[in-house]
């Protein structure tokens, strides 16, 4: 298994990760386009990818333009093997060497991705949209995690 940068070919695979997630799942997948996928990770920050025998496994995408974790995703397959840790340790290393604005997202609450945050580092800071779980990561934070 490796890890990459994503690249504008990968969109179509990252797709099929995104639509394939048993949790915090997108209830029309139109929500996400390519070209937003495109937008984040080409202009408004950065993506990466795991990819095992040319298919992509997982992704991460972050945004430095809005200070936040666009995206991590891992093919229910393949889920549980370490690999997810790190493409967000790839991700928030790369972020905090952009800039050292504290980074933040959000994910449903009582999901697997909740404990992966919480056992990240990541600390809650109330709500967001429709009753997710905010998380927020300074830069110190980061520092002290690593």
């Amino acid at each position: 298994m490796i890890i990459r940068e994503a690249q504008v070919a990968d969109i179509q695979q990252i797709q099929i990760v995104r639509n394939a997630v048993k949790e915090n799942m997108l209830s029309d997948p139109a929500l996400v386009p390519d070209k937003d996928v495109e937008d984040y990770i080409i202009r408004r920050g950065k993506g990466w990818v795991s990819e095992m025998d040319g298919v992509i496994t997982g992704f991460s995408i972050v945004s430095v333009m809005d200070n936040n974790v666009w995206a991590l995703f891992m093919d229910p397959n393949y889920e549980a093997k370490g690999v997810g840790k790190k493409l967000h340790d790839v991700m928030i290393d790369w972020y905090f060497t952009q800039t050292d604005k504290t980074i933040w997202l959000s994910t449903g609450p009582g999901t697997r991705a909740e404990a992966f945050y919480r056992k990240a580092g990541w600390k809650e800071t109330g709500l967001y949209g429709k009753g997710e779980i905010k998380f927020e990561m300074t830069l110190s934070d980061w520092k002290n995690k690593a």
